[in-house]
C-alpha cells in the first residue's frame, strides 16, 4: 500500500503541511497504536444496574431473586430510582398513584397512539408518540417539582414559613398556571383530593404534600375565580413525599400512562384499517379560510403579488397585527427565545 503519510505529504492536503504547524502532522501515528495507561479509555460507568450471563442486578439486587422473593414491579422502581425497598405503605401508594395515572380516556396521548396506529406502524412507536405528547403543558411533572424544591430552599434561607412561602410562589407564577398544581380542572373532580386523603392516612404524606396545601390556600385567596387542587398537584406532591425527584415522577408516570396507549392503539388497528396515504378526505365543510378563487395567470402576477417587506417600523407594525390575524402563520405565537428546556425546571443540564 505504500505509506500513507508520503502520499498525503506530498499531495500537500491543506495547510497540514505548514511549517507554522505546532507539530509535524505527517510523523503522527497512523492506525491503531498502543493502549495509552495513562488515560482512562472510554466506557459506560452505571451504579444503576449491570448485567452478566448469570444474572441482572439493580442497586445490588438480583432481579430474579426479587421477583422470586415476591416484590413487585412498584419496589422495583423504588429500587432503580431510589436504591431502596419501600416500606409496604410506599409501595401501596406508588401503585395507587400509577393506576390513576395509567388511564386517562381519550386524552392526548392516546389520541397520538391511535393516529400513528393508522399509518400502520408498530405498536412501540405509537407508545412512543404518546410519551411526546407528555409536554410541559399535559404533564408538567418536572417543571412543578422544581418549583416546589426552589420555593422550600427559599423558606428556608429566608426564614420563611409555609405558608409564606407559598403565597410567594403563587404570586410570582401567576403566567405558569399551567404547572401550578392548582387550577379550575377538579372543582368536581374528588380524585386529586383523594390521592392528597389517600397519603396521609397511610402514613406518607410529608413536607410536599404539606406545602402543597398551603399553596392551594394561597391561590384561593389570590384567585379572582375559584380553584382547587388539581392532579399535577396531588400527584407531583405526592411522588415528593415519596422520595422521587421531579424528573423521576416524569419518567415514571409518562411510561405508565404509555402502557395504557398500547391498549388504544391494539383497539384503533381492530376497530378500523389502516389509513393509506391520501386517503383521508378533508371536505371544505371543515375549512373556514379564504373562499375558493382563481389562480391567475403568470403574466399577471406582478398585478396580484404583494410585497412582504415592510418600509418602516409604523408599517411593519400595522402589518404583523394583521399577520396576528392570518391563523396558522406562526405570527400570533410568542416565541420562546429562552432554551426551551428550562421549561422544566431544571436550573442547569448536565452533571450537578
Amino acid at each position: 500500500m505504500g505509506d500513507l503519510n508520503e502520499t498525503k505529504k506530498k499531495r500537500g492536503i491543506g495547510n497540514l503541511g505548514s511549517p507554522k504547524m505546532p507539530f509535524d502532522y505527517f510523523n503522527r501515528e497512523y492506525g491503531t497504536v498502543s493502549r495509552d495507561t495513562q488515560r482512562a479509555p472510554f466506557q459506560w460507568v452505571s451504579e444503576v444496574a449491570y448485567k452478566n450471563v448469570h444474572r441482572i442486578v439493580s442497586r445490588g439486587y438480583d432481579t430474579t431473586e426479587l421477583m422470586e422473593e415476591g416484590y413487585g414491579v412498584v419496589d422495583v422502581l423504588f429500587v432503580d430510582y431510589q436504591s431502596r425497598i419501600p416500606l409496604i405503605e410506599e409501595e401501596q401508594m406508588l401503585n395507587y398513584v400509577m393506576i390513576l395515572a395509567l388511564e386517562d380516556g381519550l386524552s392526548p396521548p392516546a389520541a397520538m397512539s391511535r393516529i400513528v396506529a393508522r399509518t400502520k406502524t408498530f405498536l412501540t412507536q405509537a407508545a412512543a408518540a404518546s410519551i411526546l405528547a407528555f409536554g410541559h403543558a399535559y404533564g408538567a411533572y418536572s417543571a412543578f417539582g422544581n418549583r416546589l424544591e426552589r420555593y422550600l430552599k427559599k423558606a428556608d434561607a429566608q426564614k420563611l414559613t409555609l405558608a409564606e412561602a407559598a403565597e410567594l410562589l403563587v404570586k410570582e407564577s401567576a403566567e405558569e398556571y399551567e404547572s401550578l398544581g392548582v387550577s379550575n380542572l377538579m372543582l368536581k373532580d374528588p380524585a386529586a383530593k383523594r390521592m392528597i386523603a389517600r397519603a396521609e392516612k397511610q402514613g406518607v404524606a410529608g413536607k410536599y404534600i404539606a406545602f402543597m396545601n398551603e399553596i392551594v390556600r394561597a391561590a384561593q385567596k389570590q384567585s379572582p375565580e375559584a380553584v382547587d387542587i388539581d392532579m399535577l398537584g396531588a400527584t407531583g406532591a405526592t411522588m415528593m413525599d415519596l422520595g422521587f425527584s421531579a424528573e423521576a415522577t416524569w419518567a415514571i408516570l409518562a411510561v405508565t400512562r404509555a402502557l395504557a396507549t398500547g391498549a388504544h392503539y391494539i383497539e384503533e388497528i381492530e376497530r378500523h384499517p389502516y389509513m393509506r396515504m391520501g386517503e383521508a378526505l378533508t371536505p371544505e365543510e371543515d375549512y373556514d379560510g379564504p373562499a375558493d378563487r382563481p389562480v391567475p395567470p403568470l403574466e399577471d402576477r406582478a398585478k396580484v403579488a404583494k410585497p412582504g417587506i415592510c418600509r418602516s417600523v409604523d408599517e411593519w407594525a400595522k402589518a404583523r397585527e394583521e399577520r396576528k390575524k392570518l391563523v396558522g402563520s406562526g405570527h400570533a405565537v410568542v416565541e420562546e427565545i429562552e432554551d426551551p428546556s428550562k421549561k422544566s425546571g431544571i436550573e442547569k443540564v448536565g452533571k450537578l
